[in-house]
């Protein structure tokens, strides 16, 4: 990539970052105000995982075959967008918030081209799944998990198909929020597909 793409790309994830920063504060806002006088909390960027990495164990030969740094890693790990917490039963559903452009009237079907769905699959990994569980007390057959997302992939013909086929059985555990303006279907699924998860 030459130097004027390189340029542009900047710029691209800028405002595509500061879109993501919108649509993480309108969920925030909308549960903040639906767990006020409850014994549920949303919390805004959980450090339960921020070290998660490097907890795991590597054999002797796979360390001697990579790159070991001179000064030790301390922070590997992810963290998901938030977390809803019943302060009684101390269960947590670690939710990610995903707003990605998408192919809709009007646009190119490039305009669906970003990947924000795909890392949003990092917690259906074995590993993954089993630490968010052991941590939030989700068991199975449920996912300890819920990913919203907003935006144009909300209703690109492409995208939501390949989200529902991911999800398959699990289609509880996300939401296509496409109207953000209005909080009332983003509550209904929590409230009908996954709050009682954390009773």
């Amino acid at each position: 990539m030459g130097k004027e793409g390189l340029r542009k790309r900047g710029v691209w994830q800028d405002v595509s970052g500061a879109k993501a920063t919108i649509a993480e504060q309108n969920f925030l806002d909308v549960f903040e105000h639906l767990f006020i006088g409850t014994s549920y909390k949303v919390r805004k960027k959980p450090q339960d995982f921020q070290s998660v990495y490097n907890k795991v164990n590597l054999d002797e030969q796979v360390l001697r075959e990579i790159y070991t740094p001179p000064i030790p890693i301390v922070r590997h790990g992810v963290c998901p967008d938030y977390a809803i917490e019943n302060t009684i039963t101390m269960k947590t559903l670690y939710v990610e918030v995903k707003r990605q452009d998408g192919w809709v009237e009007g646009k190119p079907r490039s305009a669906g081209r970003g990947n924000a769905h795909e890392r949003s699959c990092k917690f259906f990994t074995p590993g993954l799944q089993k630490i968010l569980r052991e941590k939030g007390g989700i068991a199975p057959p449920a996912l300890p998990f819920w990913t919203v997302f907003q935006g144009d992939i909300a209703r690109d013909p492409c995208r939501v198909r390949e989200i529902t086929c991911w999800y398959g059985e699990y289609a509880a555990h996300f939401f296509m929020w496409r109207d953000s303006t209005s909080p009332i279907p983003l509550v209904t699924h929590f409230n009908k597909h996954l709050k009682h998860l954390l009773e």
